[in-house]
């Protein structure tokens, strides 16, 4: 019984298109697992009044709420569920303490499912995460 040797690399030209087509394939899978986004949606809690507002903001915008002044740097969603992390880096100063001008109140990452890892803790204002598009 004699076995032909079977020579796969004959076709040089279809070996760099399945390659190439395998490659774009993963490129684009990789894109989809995170999306920075280009605004935000957050709601805004008055504990003393117990009053909400809805506030859209674009990434990078300057925001006055009150005495608040926020600032989204980011914000990025991951898709690796049906319920998307959502995670922002804000910056918020309170403009009502004249000691602390330079100071910021909150300074890091919030995560939408978890706002109990970095908290956002101000005696009279909640921030929540929303969405990011």
């Amino acid at each position: 019984m004699k076995i032909k040797n079977i020579d796969l690399g004959k076709s040089k030209i279809a070996n760099i298109s399945i390659l190439l087509y395998f490659l774009l394939i993963c490129i684009v899978e990789a894109e989809d697992l995170d999306y920075f986004g280009k605004k935000i949606d957050i709601k805004i809690l008055d504990k003393l009044s117990s009053k909400s507002k809805l506030l859209k903001l674009d990434i990078g915008e300057n925001f006055s709420y009150k005495n608040l002044e926020i600032k989204v740097l980011k914000c990025k969603n991951s898709k690796f569920d049906d319920n998307p992390e959502i995670t922002t880096y804000l910056q918020v100063k309170d403009s009502k303490n004249s000691n602390n001008d330079e100071v910021f109140v909150f300074n890091g990452w919030t995560f939408s499912s978890s706002p109990s890892i970095q908290v956002f803790d101000h005696p009279v204002y909640d921030l929540w995460i929303l969405k990011c598009y």
